[in-house]
């Protein structure tokens, strides 16, 4: 090795492989293709060996480019940990912080709240990924997951945002043509809108009463991976879903959408997931207090402790 690789050279080469294009990274980093491919060509030159496999069709990495581009995350993250303990004394936040949350969640509730972020520190840029699909933080390149339910995964911290509850409901046209169900079990004889949520087995809804708690099974001729897509069949009258309380309390109080078993709730917590290297970061920080604030002020949410 001639010289020590250069560490614009490494952001270009992970985000290459994040993107397995070399278009799309230029896009990503408002450059030309060539400009790219001659950084990735200076970086090969400089460790003295293959990255990329190229093809028409397809770019993989060789046996190096992986232990290079584990090292180089590496790299770049403690990079940015000491970027982020510089920075966490000072009074503005700077960088781009990317944040990841389901569809609801991001559209009502992270979104207003990173745009007003970003108003009052104009150096701080927020790049927010909405998708109704559990996310890996590292290898999707993500400093925060914002999320509905618990953070099994023991490599991230987890900040509690707020505390809810999981409700069951449907529209007054659905209950007055198929009845009211009076117990957990007579869901099964319901047509119930599925949804499949990131922490939740696929058709089973758990709902607690005080200490007594259910597992019950659930079915429908209407499923989806998509929470707006569950909401416009409920509000349509096609059957009954569980939702956020949060999430639906203005539907209650407009009549569009009643609650059903209304004794009888789960959980849903929301919580900011984030790597042990990046817990500290200023932006982290002030991301995380922005959110506790601004769901401590909804109703049927209680303020997490910080």
């Amino acid at each position: 090795m001639d010289k020590l690789p250069d560490l614009q050279d490494l952001q270009v080469f992970c985000t290459v492989v994040r993107h397995r294009s070399f278009a799309r990274t230029a896009l990503e980093l408002d450059a030309s293709t060539s400009w790219v491919s001659k950084r990735i060509g200076l970086l090969e030159r400089s460790l003295g060996t293959r990255l990329l496999h190229r093809t028409t069709r397809q770019m993989t990495l060789t046996e190096d480019g992986e232990a290079v581009h584990l090292w180089a995350q590496r790299v770049l993250g403690d990079i940015g940990e000491m970027q982020g303990a510089v920075s966490s004394v000072r009074t503005e936040p700077r960088g781009t912080l990317r944040i990841s949350s389901s569809f609801r969640l991001g559209r009502a509730l992270i979104a207003p709240t990173v745009a007003e972020l970003v108003r009052k520190h104009p150096l701080l840029d927020v790049s927010l990924v909405v998708l109704d699909r559990p996310v890996d933080l590292i290898a999707e390149s993500l400093d925060l997951d914002v999320r509905i339910g618990a953070v099994p995964e023991p490599h991230l911290i987890a900040h509690s945002l707020g505390t809810s509850q999981r409700v069951l409901c449907a529209s007054p046209a659905y209950l007055a043509a198929r009845g009211i169900p009076d117990t957990p079990d007579d869901l099964r004889h319901h047509s119930c809108l599925v949804f499949r949520e990131r922490d939740q087995p696929f058709g089973i809804w758990r709902l607690q009463r005080g200490g007594d708690m259910r597992n019950v099974r659930v079915s429908g001729a209407l499923a989806s991976n998509s929470n707006d897509i569950i909401w416009q069949w409920a509000l349509a009258g096609h059957g009954i879903m569980r939702a956020s309380a949060w999430d639906c309390e203005a539907s209650l109080a407009s009549g569009e959408l009643v609650r059903v078993l209304p004794d009888w709730e789960w959980p849903a917590d929301i919580w900011a997931a984030t790597t042990s290297r990046l817990s500290q970061s200023a932006k982290v920080r002030l991301c995380v207090q922005a959110l506790r604030d601004r769901l401590g002020r909804l109703p049927f949410m209680a303020r997490a402790p910080v």
